[in-house]
């Protein structure tokens, strides 16, 4: 089984050493950036509870002495008259502040805005989140990658046994919320067991098959050109016998995030062994490609009962509660805030070379 809660540098392949033994002042494998300070500024327009959950005084610390200063972004005053910033990080809705990021992007092409909200708002379909997963047909000689079979359903719920048949799709059927906003509701899922009552459900909705894997979930974070892979239970599965005897619909919050942690517990090594590192590799490199995104994370299951067939079920931007703070706890393994201070290094270093050639 691989190392549990692998990080993958998936540019040259290799885990990130740690050999500087992160004593006393952190030594930065990028130099300060010569900008128009000593500082690489990071303007950042986040949610008071993304703040207070991301935003730490160590992260803030670390970053100080690598080079990087974070600025709060003022939403009463225009973004351009602030700054200069070499980077925008952001987590906002509405479609005045996309606006006005859009516009800003455009005066200012040399920063980096940590995501385009183009990009991200791709996100908040779920139709559209899956497809490009579902483009890609990702197959190699370490395992295929799809999505559940699905169907959106976007009104009328008396019409959903009949569409539901149509398309093929095998009992039990998970319901989830069509938007994907990033609020409590839209996390929500169902299960529904029964023909009669797929009635029942609230449009508009995405239904896909339920895939039995094993009650474990892998959640892929992806920073940049890192990866970071942790086990999750999730529900059970079903067996025929409980098809037969169940009915109804049965909702859940948000299972992945509230669901605990499955690393050290004593799991099947079938369902316990996290996807091969090539092929989260490949996935990872081709999604930032195709939703032009560099912080987000993946929802993964593995077919119960097989080794290489894996299905994405979700895609989120910078997921709200960020797991590196508890969860890199191994050893040498570098925490969080080295691996977001990097690649935020590393970005305004491209920048850089941009400006040079």
């Amino acid at each position: 089984m691989g190392l549990q809660g692998q990080i993958i540098p998936y540019k040259n392949g290799e885990k990130e050493d740690d050999d500087d033994e992160r004593a006393g002042k952190e030594i930065s494998p990028f130099p300060p950036p010569p900008l128009h300070s000593k500082f690489a500024v990071v303007g950042y327009a986040l949610t008071s509870k993304k703040i207070k959950s991301f935003l730490k005084p160590k992260l803030e610390g670390l970053a100080r002495n690598k080079g990087i200063l974070f600025v709060a972004i003022d939403q009463n005053r225009p973004l351009s008259d602030q700054g200069p910033f070499d980077i925008v990080l952001h987590k906002l809705t509405g479609k005045e502040w996309r606006q006005i990021l859009e516009d800003y992007r455009q005066t200012h092409p040399e920063v980096t805005v940590l995501d385009p909200p183009d990009a991200i708002q791709h996100l908040h379909n779920r139709q559209s989140m899956l497809q490009c997963v579902a483009d890609m047909n990702l197959s190699n000689s370490y395992g295929k990658v799809g999505i559940p079979k699905q169907l959106v359903i976007k009104k009328d719920a008396s019409s959903i046994p009949g569409a539901v048949a149509k398309a093929g799709l095998m009992l039990p059927i998970v319901a989830k919320p069509l938007v994907a906003d990033g609020s409590a509701k839209s996390h929500e899922l169902s299960l529904a067991y029964d023909q009669q009552s797929l009635q029942k459900l609230e449009p508009p909705l995405v239904l896909q098959e339920f895939v039995n894997h094993g009650g474990v979930m892998f959640k892929v974070y992806i920073v940049g050109e890192t990866i970071k892979v942790v086990r999750r239970f999730s529900l059970p599965d079903v067996c025929k016998r409980e098809l037969s005897n169940i009915a109804g619909v049965f909702r859940f919050p948000r299972v992945s995030c509230a669901a605990a942690s499955a690393d050290n517990a004593d799991l099947d090594p079938g369902v316990a062994e996290l996807p091969p590192r090539p092929l989260l590799e490949k996935l990872a490199r081709e999604l930032c490609r195709r939703l032009g995104l560099r912080l987000f994370n993946l929802d993964i299951i593995r077919e119960h009962g097989t080794r290489d067939r894996f299905y994405v079920i979700d895609i989120n931007y910078f997921p709200g509660k960020s797991p590196f703070s508890f969860i890199f706890c191994y050893g040498k393994m570098p925490e969080y805030e080295h691996i977001f201070t990097d690649f935020l290094l590393s970005l305004v270093q491209n920048q850089y070379k941009k400006k040079s050639t």
